[in-house]
């Protein structure tokens, strides 16, 4: 028992490692000051509806926390797509999640970062994607493009830091709810969720 849980710190120990090292060489890409906590992964993951057969898109996954929470909800590797910017967190995506199909990327520009999963519908997406750090008009532009990769109803959940959510509310377009806040996590998180009508 001793040594699994020196393997299981060590394990962490090594995650945290990589995030602050991609946090110091790219701050803009990585927006928190230290991993999502499991609690606030749990939370995101709980909106994916395993039933639905239909893959499911995660961006940002960095260290693979929230990845982690995907897969203990039931999705199956072959069904989770990960689109990470960061190249040295993808490399030790790909060893960490065997299965899952990471694709190191622009999640700015998924018509062209998807390849050939470009034209599929996915059952809802998870994303850690530092939204503050990008203009208004970029994180609205995404999060139409989410919300056409998806079936009406189905969330977009993002995780943000600020006190309000990263996008403006455009009701012609999607809707936007509050869906939790977690003090369990470094800082503080808040969770929302777009959606069409």
């Amino acid at each position: 028992m001793q040594l699994r849980l020196k393997e299981r710190l060590g394990r962490k120990f090594d995650e945290e490692i990589r995030f602050f090292k991609g946090w110091m060489d790219g701050p803009k890409q990585v927006g928190a000051i230290c991993p999502t906590s499991s609690v606030t992964a749990k939370r995101m993951a709980s909106v994916v509806d395993t039933t639905s057969g239909l893959p499911v898109l995660e961006l940002g996954p960095g260290t693979g926390v929230i990845t982690k929470a995907i897969l203990a909800h039931g999705v199956t590797p072959e069904n989770l797509v990960s689109v990470e910017y960061s190249t040295e967190f993808f490399q030790n995506l790909t060893r960490s999640y065997p299965g899952v199909n990471f694709i190191n990327g622009d999640a700015f520009d998924l018509g062209k970062t998807l390849g050939a999963w470009k034209d599929k519908t996915f059952d809802s997406v998870v994303s850690a994607i530092p939204l503050l750090s990008f203009p208004m008009e970029q994180r609205i532009a995404l999060i139409d493009d989410l919300l056409d990769r998806i079936p009406a109803g189905r969330p977009v959940m993002q995780i943000t830091y600020g006190p309000i959510s990263p996008v403006i509310a455009r009701p012609d377009r999607y809707k936007i709810k509050h869906y939790d806040f977690v003090m369990r996590n470094i800082p503080p998180a808040q969770l929302w969720t777009y959606t069409r009508a």
